[in-house]
């Protein structure tokens, strides 16, 4: 109710915004046909005040750019993964050092801010047709718009950039902290850890259908971070030093409830000694959610180095029919990355087909060669005297 309650006031202020903003915009632009209108050539002064709308924009956009950079906080004791990578503040330097020079140079400047907007408006009145009315006109036109632009960037800037450099430093972070778990040979959650990176920065479809119904259907796991993805990696990480055998984490995903399955599947993820191919093919095939067949690719993404050849098989025969069924695996998707790269997995290694095996090599004796005596086998024929 209260997340309810929140998205839809935040839907509401953002209606709220984009109205204002319509409205400052519009009410510029309509003074500016009028005064066209009332031009000899109107549409020449039209075309001239729109290039100077444009210009003022973009200069006042800029300004509040420069004033809008958010500032980079230190990191450390955040518990996010730490890479070898930091983020480049010279965007914020720059913005620092520019914003001062602009304020000091203004502030000295200000005594003659009329004189000089009065000779800025003498330089744009050709466009807006000459005469002595255009001055005051391109001048208030110059300034209505640049405090416009930089009202606007500066609050696009504000609003809008912080969130997009916070997303791309997470999936930064989940990035290299995917790295690391591959170098300590624990590729399923290196892939997870991979697939919601590529999901923060947007390339990826998520996998959140009925995530809130699980919640209350997994185990609570302490220490791990709050809602299912989190307790799945929890119970992954521990499922070497859990005391389940591979029967028993059977008939857990037998057991029909979907939180269930999905926690036998996290347990088949962290030890493929615990895995089940038929059960991991029954939640790619026949899923309760797109959750859990996602955490099931997940679980045969460990197994592709165990496997048989005909058990290679059958998982390629599962996963390559979700992919083409048009209601299985959609394009774009976390599940479809996971299902190509099992794929490419099993076409150059799994597949290929068992060579027969080959006869022990028969040990050799070897005779040693017996002179050959005169008269004996091979030896020339022996002559007698009578």
């Amino acid at each position: 109710m209260a997340k309810a309650r929140r998205r839809d006031g935040g839907a509401a202020l953002r209606t709220a915004q984009w109205g204002a903003t319509g409205v400052l915009a519009g009410t510029g632009l309509l003074g500016l046909l009028l005064f066209a209108l009332g031009r000899e050539h109107s549409w020449q002064a039209l075309g001239g005040g729109l290039v100077v709308v444009g210009a003022s924009v973009v200069l006042g956009g800029g300004l509040g750019f420069l004033f809008g950079v958010p500032r980079v906080r230190g990191g450390g004791g955040t518990g996010e993964p730490q890479g070898s990578y930091a983020p480049n503040t010279n965007l914020e330097q720059v913005s620092d050092w520019l914003t001062k020079v602009l304020l000091g140079v203004g502030l000295t400047q200000l005594g003659s801010l009329g004189e000089r907007l009065h000779d800025l408006g003498t330089a744009l009145a050709p466009a807006l047709g000459g005469g002595a009315e255009a001055v005051p006109f391109a001048s208030a036109l110059v300034l209505y718009f640049l405090v416009f632009g930089f009202l606007a960037g500066w609050l696009v800037t504000r609003l809008a950039l912080p969130q997009v450099l916070t997303e791309t430093d997470q999936a930064l972070d989940l990035f290299l902290a995917g790295q690391d778990r591959d170098r300590h040979g624990d590729k399923v959650g290196a892939d997870d850890l991979r697939v919601r990176a590529m999901q923060q920065l947007g390339l990826l479809g998520g996998s959140a259908e009925r995530q809130a119904a699980l919640a209350g259907q997994l185990p609570p796991a302490s220490g791990a971070p709050a809602g299912p993805e989190g307790v799945v990696a929890e119970v992954r990480s521990t499922a070497r030093r859990s005391a389940l055998t591979a029967d028993q984490v059977r008939d857990l995903f037998a057991d029909g409830s979907e939180g269930r399955r999905i926690q036998a599947l996290a347990l088949m993820q962290g030890d493929p000694a615990l895995a089940d191919l038929p059960s991991v093919l029954d939640a790619i095939e026949h899923p309760r959610s797109d959750f859990e067949q996602y955490h099931a690719l997940l679980a045969a993404r460990g197994l592709l180095s165990w496997l048989p050849a005909a058990g290679a098989q059958r998982l390629r025969d599962a996963v390559a029919t979700q992919l083409v069924d048009p209601r299985g695996i959609p394009y774009g998707s976390d599940r479809s990355w996971l299902a190509e790269k099992i794929l490419s997995r099993l076409q150059g290694a799994a597949l290929l087909p068992e060579q027969p095996a080959r006869p022990a090599p028969q040990a050799v004796t070897t005779v040693p060669a017996v002179p050959a005596q005169p008269g004996g086998p091979g030896g020339p024929a022996a002559t007698g005297t009578s």
